[in-house]
């Protein structure tokens, strides 16, 4: 058994055994036990998802196939920032593709992938729920709204600067 399979069970013992508590059927708890091993990981690895399958029961095909249909899942380790535009029809209609594109552009970076130096992963994701200041994007889970190019060129200046 890998340090990760360990690890999982090990150090988060007490939260899946909470987890677990609240679901009668233990295969119902898919989704909660993957995000706490992302949260504990930052990523889902194939090593992971046979331990969340043998956590809750069910074939490693089933949680492959939770991992591989929501976007809040990353198969590679992501990058310290994880830009996430959202791509649905609002944020599309306001500029959404042209936003992915000029990150694209400053990043030199594809959509899907993370910058060499390891500092950001771009992504499009679907509806972040910000439709009415569209277009949106997360970055680590924190909405930024009504975004432009140039809104993003100082979003992108000032995650820089943190970083350092």
């Amino acid at each position: 058994m890998s340090e990760e399979r360990r690890g999982l069970a090990e150090t988060c013992a007490g939260e899946l055994q909470e987890i677990l508590s609240r679901y009668p059927d233990r295969r119902s708890a898919i989704l909660p036990v993957l995000q706490l091993a992302q949260r504990e990981y930052g990523w889902i690895s194939d090593d992971t998802m046979r331990e969340v399958a043998r956590i809750v029961g069910c074939r490693s095909v089933d949680v492959y196939e939770s991992v591989t249909f929501y976007s809040i899942f990353h198969r590679q380790p992501p990058g310290k920032y994880v830009l996430e535009v959202c791509r649905t029809l609002s944020c599309a209609l306001l500029g959404g593709r042209k936003l992915t594109r000029h990150l694209e552009e400053r990043l030199g970076i594809r959509c899907g992938e993370t910058t060499p130096d390891g500092l950001f992963s771009l992504r499009e994701v679907e509806c972040i729920g910000a439709c009415s200041n569209a277009p949106a994007m997360l970055i680590n889970n924190r909405i930024y709204e009504d975004l432009t190019p140039e809104k993003l060129d100082a979003i992108l200046a000032q995650l820089r600067a943190e970083a350092m």
